[in-house]
């Protein structure tokens, strides 16, 4: 990995807020350590304190000014506050006990409480690894189709982003181990699932753990960590039928020494796609060693390193549907275009050619990728039976490159396509170095107040992150043919530098009072100073107008709620709570002349959550109403324009259950409107432009999941099952003209589990046929509003066989 270089005006990697904090933690860890010397040194594993669950009871068209956009989204650096303590627990390899919706696990997002996802006064979905293998999950986007209401798209500018609850992309926190890193938009990377142990989801506003952002929810991807017990290999490969090929080996358990328990996973997933010469290699390895020093001390450490090589597929044009030699696709796309990043004219009805369903509009010397480098250590001391206290101290380096060909636009000024060269393209080059540090200190206190039981978390929490971009200013451009693109080189490139620097310091108070044996009031509040500083240089090495500048933010956040066990099994509950973000979608991207403010959101949100007495059947049902604040929307890259607010009602239902042995039954629907309120303003060509009532890009108003799987207990035991998932229009851009078509695809598989007679030195062996989009469906996965005249399609039919080996 290269080393991250800092420039003048470049301010110091760790604050004074920062460094006080983390002199804490060492503190508190010093005496932790001279502590458990004089204790007990019997040997026993130390897990987190978890609280036992209930008996079983936008903008106008966009101008040629939009490159600015497109690079701003990539090109400035971030961090997110204060992130929720991730000390991993050991656990025996089969993990909690499961319930059909996996409920009874215990998260990172939404509380530090250490409570259950069924214990939350919120909509917390917890999405395994068995389950992310039974689905044929493979990468976090894919994580999507196993959560309710959930779309994911694979933007190349901007991969594995999100939209939940009518908010998509920066408005979506993303979490590694319970640490933010930034804006998805800027720091979202296509990433493989096998070392993880689980996804954790949480629905609506959540800056209480996940800081700024958050506003449609929190995304937390959970490593795999060690066990205490004997040791477990696993192994698994598999190929498909795009030429793609995936393998990964893992292994845990206790070591030769008392007390020491490991855990080591390494993958790598050639992810090939549909679109001609484009792909994703995705490397990773990770590691983690937790020490059990006494009976009340545990200390641990991991470091993951994760590697992405890429040539990305960055969309296919739309094209007028009467355009002379047009062969047009039904079912993808539909509505009114006109070319936005060209300047538009008189709207036509749009679609896409199905001769260019599969070329590639990207220079021959195309590449993107990045690589990644954390470390993580912390420590967990029980104080006393009632009083506990655990740290993280985390470090994260990243290198990420972009080297592209972006834009592929078609000209209707061109007149007759055939034999024209009717695309028009645009380059993009940029380089990210970013350095982030970071510590977390809880302090936990379980008591009894007047007879009732109470759990109090104080949390304080520092970061310091280093955020260098270098850009290409350039944006050469030319024409290509639509159905025979001559793809060419990149083209000359000269940069500008920019430098941001980001200080968070936090400190937040959560507690849940148990009024009575069912009734739980739990609520929190969080404190924050968000320190920001920018730089910037042109191409000749010459600092720009009103750089450096400097801003300081102080949001105030929180929620307040309830849970009530209003019978064995059922469980309504309620919250309010509250979230910030920057005015635009990504506080990196402020410039000198941005309004640099703060927008707020809440939500109301109540639901109830059922468990059958035999946790053979579980249910969940929630309503929510959202709204944000002082929305501010790009327009030509470097105007902001105030859409008011963002409104978000809608209600979310899932179900599973397992009625009898070898069946499982699970669906799932979500209905959301979203929209724009008081969206009016002057754009910056002086003409009046009004979007209220519109809905936000990627939004669907309508979401459904189902399937169903049975298994034949033979002497070759044999699982089949099937996978429907049918989401609705969405919108590729704030006007709401172009609609990506509402579209439903299955998928289909088949397990062969192999005894051990066969392969006596392997416990279990698993054969795996699937294939994806039974229907071979074309349709539209994704539409990036920078990129308003190409849209991400989704893939074909693919066949898969796959293997997997534990020992």
């Amino acid at each position: 990995m290269q080393n991250l270089h800092f420039r003048a005006g470049a301010r110091p990697a760790l604050s004074r807020a920062f460094l006080i904090t983390l002199l804490s933690s060492v503190s508190l860890s010093s005496a932790a350590l001279a502590q458990s010397a004089a204790q007990d040194n019997r040997s026993r594993e130390v897990g987190p304190v978890i609280v036992s669950p209930p008996a079983p009871r936008q903008a106008p068209a966009v101008s040629p000014g939009t490159q600015k956009q497109r690079a701003a989204r990539r090109a400035a650096g971030r961090n997110r506050g204060a992130p929720a303590i991730a000390v991993p627990a050991a656990q025996a390899p089969s993990g909690p006990v499961q319930t059909p919706l996996n409920t009874a696990a215990v998260t990172d997002v939404g509380s530090r409480l250490g409570i259950t996802a069924r214990e939350m006064p919120a909509t917390v979905e917890v999405i395994g690894q068995q389950t992310m293998q039974n689905l044929g999950i493979r990468t976090t986007t894919d994580v999507a189709k196993a959560a309710v209401g959930v779309t994911g798209g694979d933007a190349p500018g901007a991969p594995a982003i999100f939209s939940m609850r009518g908010f998509s992309g920066d408005q979506i926190s993303t979490l590694y181990n319970g640490i933010p890193i930034g804006p998805s938009t800027m720091t979202g990377r296509p990433m493989d699932v096998a070392g993880l142990q689980q996804v954790e989801i949480i629905k609506g506003p959540d800056s209480l753990v996940a800081g700024l952002g958050a506003t449609g929810g929190a995304i937390n991807y959970v490593n795999k960590a060690p066990h205490t017990g004997p040791i477990v290999n696993d192994a698994f490969t598999s190929y498909d039928s795009f030429n793609g090929y995936r393998a990964g080996y893992g292994s845990g358990g206790s070591t030769l020494i008392n007390g020491l328990d490991y855990r080591f996973d390494i993958s790598h997933f050639n992810n090939k796609g549909f679109i001609d010469d484009t792909y994703s290699k995705l490397s990773n390895v990770s590691g983690q060693l937790n020490y059990r020093v006494n009976e009340n001390l545990r200390i641990w450490g991991a470091t993951e390193y994760r590697q992405d090589n890429d040539r990305f597929y960055w969309g296919t044009p739309l094209v007028p549907a009467n355009a002379p030699g047009i062969v047009p696709t039904y079912g993808v796309v539909s509505g009114l275009w006109s070319n936005y990043y060209l300047g538009g004219g008189t709207p036509v009805p749009v679609t896409i050619d199905a001769r260019t369903l599969t070329t590639n509009y990207n220079v021959l010397d195309n590449h993107s990728g990045a690589n990644e480098l954390w470390l993580r250590s912390g420590f967990q001391w029980d104080i006393t039976n009632n009083i506990s206290l655990k740290s993280l101290v985390y470090g994260y380096d990243a290198h990420r490159h972009w080297f592209n060909n972006e834009i592929s636009s078609f000209d209707q000024t061109v007149g007759n396509f055939a034999g024209a060269q009717s695309i028009y393209r645009e380059r993009l080059a940029l380089d990210h170095a970013q350095r982030l540090y970071g510590n977390i200190t809880d302090l936990t206190v379980n008591s009894n107040l007047g007879g009732m039981d109470n759990r109090f978390v104080a949390t304080v929490a520092a970061s310091s992150n280093q955020f260098n971009v270098s850009q290409d200013t350039l944006f050469f451009n030319d024409y290509v043919d639509l159905l025979n693109p001559d793809r060419g080189l990149y083209g000359p490139r000269s940069d500008e530098k920019i430098y941001t620097h980001l200080d968070t310091a936090s400190l937040s108070f959560e507690d849940r009072l148990k009024l009575t044996s069912t009734f739980a009031l739990i609520g929190g509040i969080r404190f924050e100073n968000i320190e920001l500083s920018r730089t910037r240089f042109d191409e000749n090495g010459l600092l720009k107008a009103n750089y450096p500048f400097s801003k300081t933010f102080n949001p105030v956040t929180g929620r307040i709620g309830y849970t009530w066990d209003i019978a064995p099994g059922v469980m309504l509950y309620s919250q309010y709570a509250t979230a910030a973000d920057p005015t635009v979608a990504n506080i990196f991207i402020l410039r000198p002349t941005t309004p640099l403010l703060l927008t707020t959101s809440r939500t109301y949100e109540t639901g109830v959550k059922l468990l059958s007495a035999d946790r053979r059947a579980e249910a969940t049902f929630s309503a929510f109403d959202i709204e944000r604040k002082n929305v501010y929307v790009p327009e030509s890259g470097i105007l902001f324009n105030v859409a008011g607010k963002m409104a978000s009602k809608g209600v979310e239902i899932a179900a599973a259950v397992n009625p009898v042995a070898g069946l499982k039954l699970w669906g799932n629907v979500a209905f959301v409107q979203s929209r724009f309120i008081d969206f009016t303003y002057v754009d910056g060509n002086g003409d009046f432009q009004s979007y209220s009532g519109k809905t936000p890009p990627n939004v669907p108003n309508f979401i459904a999941n189902a399937g169903a799987s049975y298994r034949f207990d033979t002497k070759l035991p044999v699982e089949i099952g099937g996978l429907v998932r049918h989401v609705g229009d969405r919108f590729n851009f704030q006007d709401n003209l172009v609609t990506m078509d509402a579209y439903t695809i299955f998928d289909a598989y088949a397990f062969v589990d192999i005894p051990k007679a066969y392969f006596p030195g392997v416990d279990q062996t698993r054969i795996s046929f699937r294939v994806r989009n039974l229907t071979n469906k074309p349709y539209a996965a994704w539409g990036d509003p920078g990129y308003t005249d190409q849209i991400i399609l989704g893939a074909p039919r693919s066949y898969e066989i796959a293997a997997s080996f534990k020992w």
